[in-house]
């Protein structure tokens, strides 16, 4: 029996330690009335085991050693106590070694909680019925819903004609905090907008699980779209959303 999709990702995020109480709570549950999902619990704690053993390691090459050996004979005179004592050396190649061989075999972590959250969400809600707590393509609605609900009030601009229908929104989640999501639709493709107070941080963009995600913050509000279109269609969604927002 295969595992559920929407599981898929938590799982990992299960075995790896990085779920919060709340997720963690949820997917246990998950997993002790579903067949699939806890055979594929078992076969990714198994190769987790497997890649922390102590017999998953390559030699390093002896170029590379010689390398690092030679390190110390860089440093100028007079820095001898900045220097790294020869017999060190061999523990940092062994060290290097076994970093390079992780950074081979294991797929990269996520950048923080909250990104791998997102993407876990914005998968939640693809399931019938989860999607919008408010369904409807009028901004006048979906605006004055959110009024009581939570303490800040997320613009919600209509963009059906650049392409990026609104559909509703909801409550959701991330990081233990309550924040609203904001849904349009891309074609036949799901936008989920976060939003939530915050410090004013950077732009970002990156794609995480085969999702593409933006992140933007304006007027002590952070906002994350989060899709699996292009990455580009997504950084045009955020062009759009600011411009209509005022």
């Amino acid at each position: 029996m295969p595992a559920c999709v929407d599981q898929e990702l938590l799982l990992g995020g299960l075995v790896d330690g990085e779920l919060d109480a709340a997720n963690t709570a949820m997917v246990e549950a998950h997993v002790a009335r579903c067949d699939g999902c806890r055979e594929e619990l078992e076969r990714v704690q198994a190769v987790h085991n497997l890649l922390a053993g102590s017999g998953v390691r390559h030699a390093a090459p002896r170029s590379l050693r010689n390398r690092i050996t030679a390190l110390p004979e860089l440093a100028p005179k007079g820095a001898n106590e900045n220097r790294v004592p020869r017999w060190i050396a061999p523990g940092l190649v062994g060290a290097l070694a076994a970093s390079l061989l992780m950074f081979t075999l294991l797929p990269p972590r996520s950048q923080s909680v909250v990104d791998q959250e997102l993407v876990s969400s914005h998968v939640r809600s693809l399931q019938p019925g989860h999607l919008t707590d408010v369904q409807t393509t009028n901004q006048h609605v979906v605006k004055p819903w959110f009024n009581g609900r939570i303490d800040f009030s997320p613009p919600v601009p209509e963009l059906a004609d650049q392409g990026f229908p609104l559909a509703g929104g909801r409550l959701d989640s991330i990081n233990g905090k309550t924040v609203a999501a904001i849904v349009y639709h891309r074609r036949l493709h799901t936008v989920n907008l976060y939003v939530w107070p915050a410090k004013d941080a950077a732009e970002r963009s990156f794609v995480k699980d085969g999702f593409a995600v933006t992140e933007w913050s304006r007027n002590g509000l952070r906002f994350a779209a989060v899709s699996d279109i292009p990455q580009a269609e997504l950084r045009e969604f955020h062009k759009l959303f600011e411009q209509r927002s005022g």
